[in-house]
């Protein structure tokens, strides 16, 4: 009898594809979702790591370029109203602001200090907003998918528990199969779930350095500004 039941489980497929093709409707959308929010989480991933590195080396560029001798005001018309660098963007928005509250015998309208420092805190709102674009997916994947899954899984149990049911019979090779394709779902819930996790704690702490940085930038313009309109 044993034998027999060896030889049946041996005569199961037991790969992936196997596994999934034997599950039920409802496992099978289980699974799909979870392997369709595990491509996106990852396409989540490799999008925002190109875009934290070319930020953090178009704020190196930008720096050297407004620590070094030039011109602020030159430098402002080369940029134009509508620059491509985040640090840029920040930069130009202080900028116009300033000019703007600028008047003709060379003067400034009142409140003009705290009109840039508004208008540079606005635009650097606007790039933590493009920057962590997609971070809350990967957090709703984080802590969602471990539960998909085990849903997933307990609707797999419960099906192979009726067809022990219906069959009558424990032995390996009825058990087997349907245990096995519960606990793929389970799987497949915890493989989108880590690197999701992983991914977004590290993501949202290189986002947060590069907004504190566009944030340090701000405070220090509107100093140097500050210091130019007491002189």
């Amino acid at each position: 009898m044993e034998a027999e039941t060896l030889a049946a489980v041996q005569g199961i497929d037991f790969s992936f594809w196997g596994l999934f093709a034997r599950a039920t409707f409802t496992v099978k959308l289980v699974m799909l979702i979870l392997i369709g929010a595990s491509f996106w989480a990852w396409s989540i991933i490799i999008q925002r790591h190109l875009v934290y590195r070319a930020a953090r080396k178009e704020a190196s560029r930008f720096d050297k370029i407004f620590w070094s001798d030039n011109p602020l005001d030159q430098y402002y018309k080369e940029l134009g109203p509508k620059p491509s660098g985040r640090s840029e963007r920040v930069f130009v928005a202080g900028m116009a602001e300033w000019e703007d509250s600028l008047k003709r015998d060379g003067g400034f309208i009142a409140g003009v200090q705290s009109r840039v420092e508004r208008a540079m805190d606005i635009a650097v709102a606007k790039e933590a907003d493009d920057l962590q674009r997609g971070l809350t997916f990967l957090a709703t994947i984080g802590s969602t998918a471990p539960f998909i899954g085990l849903f997933g899984t307990v609707w797999g149990i419960m099906n192979a528990f009726i067809e022990i049911a219906e069959q009558q019979n424990t032995n390996l090779a009825v058990v087997a199969p349907g245990i096995a394709e519960a606990l793929l779902a389970t799987g497949l819930g915890l493989l989108a779930a880590i690197p999701a996790v992983v991914f977004y704690n590290k993501l949202s702490n290189d986002s947060d350095r590069i907004i504190a940085g566009y944030e340090s930038f701000a405070d220090e313009f509107s100093t140097i500004l500050s210091r130019h309109m007491d002189s």
